[in-house]
């Protein structure tokens, strides 16, 4: 039974990043630390506990002291089944969700998704960017649980769609829509290191 008081945060680092050379994105250093300690450094103050969702490199991520929960089959069905994952492993009534290869995310950003998500009429609130959905930053019920394993079970992987289907607010962030660049190649990883740090 979930505790529809607690929160858990949940960091998505279950890909396979084929365009990354298939490197483990989370353990990708950026200026010098692994990706996925900017995520819970984030995340960390706002949450119950903190868990990750990884498929491979299992010890690796448990070396920063979080549960590690796996995808509940081992075929990379992206986001949604690391979601449905920490869905059943939290006990929480919300999870406060984000990518491990997002490091300019920070509390503040994920504070105003979190203040979104705990809305009582809303099953979940996802981040936009002006422009367009960014539907990996989002804060979810776990009364969701079994419409998203029905949805999983159809064969159906598109986390948009899902989403869709249940009443879902968009929390703007178009005053700082960079924040939520994702870092999917070593192009990128050298372009968002040569910013300013600022």
């Amino acid at each position: 039974m979930s505790n529809p008081t607690k929160v858990t945060g949940v960091i998505l680092a279950g890909g396979l990043a084929r365009r990354m050379n298939n490197q483990d994105k989370g353990l990708v250093l950026f200026r010098r630390r692994p990706m996925v300690a900017y995520a819970i450094d984030s995340i960390k103050p706002l949450v119950d506990q903190v868990i990750i969702n990884a498929n491979r490199n299992l010890d690796a991520y448990r070396q920063f002291g979080l549960p590690v929960v796996s995808d509940q089959n081992g075929n990379f069905e992206g986001p949604l089944a690391g979601i449905l994952s920490a869905m059943t492993y939290s006990g929480a009534g919300l999870l406060l969700v984000l990518p491990c290869d997002s490091p300019l995310i920070t509390t503040d950003h994920l504070h105003r998704l979190l203040k979104a998500g705990l809305n009582p009429d809303i099953d979940v609130a996802v981040a936009f960017d002006g422009e367009r959905l960014h539907p990996v930053f989002l804060a979810i019920k776990t009364t969701l649980e079994s419409s998203l394993k029905n949805y999983l079970g159809s064969g159906e992987r598109k986390i948009d769609r899902w989403l869709m289907k249940h009443r879902m607010i968009q929390v703007d962030f178009s005053d700082d829509s960079e924040v939520f660049v994702n870092v999917n190649t070593l192009d990128a990883l050298s372009a968002l290191e040569g910013q300013s740090s600022e």
